[in-house]
């Protein structure tokens, strides 16, 4: 794309606006996807909801569509099976008309030690999170190409991006490396089309796969006491920044990674 030959100044409230945006969230039925879709939603996109767990989609998008009626889907979603994300990215476009901002947050962690780790469960894991971003990303990218209005991914890594966070993640952490990676490269070569690529990297957030008993109770209170801010992140707190990445807000962002972990990291 060329260079503006005039620059404006937009306001805060014009900067914020994502009305007349598609945004799709992946794994975004709960958790740290539900607050990114909520954040995105209240900003004025229309949110697609790309999840396995339809039953739950479907609510959130029930109570999105109540204070703004037709402005939410729900789509099943196995974000490791590349017709999926295919068709996720149809749906938008059916739907809403085009498709302007990817989140890419659907992921596992089950934890399983090194030693005692088989070829399966380390496959699952690369599969929805490291294959699930290059697919979905990819079948965005080319829609928003063929759009030709540029557009926005945002791919939610994590701190073990950058440092291990515990035992037992050896897959994860592989996986998210790659995300990095991979967000990085992806950035280099859509930049020419107006898209931006940039990840969100969470520290330990309060979700209901952490609290529902996917973590010991023990590891989240030490963990807990590891972080600077002395408190777990909220979903919300993820919401906040990915608005910021898919906003205007971030009009000269791209191949970058926003660590959002409380300074937990910083021990």
């Amino acid at each position: 794309m060329s260079t503006p030959t005039t620059l404006t100044t937009p306001s805060i409230a014009e900067l914020l606006d994502l009305s007349g945006k598609t945004a799709i969230v992946t794994g975004g039925s709960m958790g740290i996807g539900a607050g990114i879709v909520e954040r995105l939603h209240e900003a004025g996109a229309a949110v697609v909801i790309a999840d396995l767990d339809l039953e739950t989609g479907l609510a959130l998008a029930e109570q999105l569509n109540a204070s703004r009626s037709g402005s939410a889907l729900a789509v099943q979603t196995d974000v490791g099976r590349r017709a999926d994300t295919d068709t996720m990215v149809s749906a938008a476009v059916e739907r809403f008309g085009g498709l302007d901002i990817l989140v890419n947050n659907a992921g596992i962690y089950p934890f399983a030690p090194f030693l005692e780790m088989d070829a399966e469960l380390f496959e699952r894991v690369l599969r929805v999170n490291l294959f699930g971003v290059f697919t979905a990303m990819q079948a965005a990218a080319k829609q928003m190409i063929a759009q030709g209005r540029g557009g926005k991914i945002i791919n939610v890594s994590s701190i073990d991006a950058l440092h291990p966070s515990m035992v037992g993640l050896a897959h994860y952490d592989a996986s998210k490396h790659g995300v990095w990676g991979l967000t990085k490269n992806v950035a280099l070569e859509l930049a020419e089309y107006g898209i931006a690529v940039n990840a969100l990297a969470p520290g330990a957030i309060a979700t209901p796969g952490a609290s529902g008993g996917a973590v010991d109770p023990d590891v989240l209170r030490e963990t807990e006491q590891r972080i600077p801010m002395h408190r777990m992140g909220l979903p919300d707190d993820m919401g906040r920044v990915a608005l910021f990445l898919a906003s205007g807000l971030s009009s000269y962002l791209t191949g970058s990674q926003i660590v959002a972990d409380g300074g937990m990291l910083l021990r």
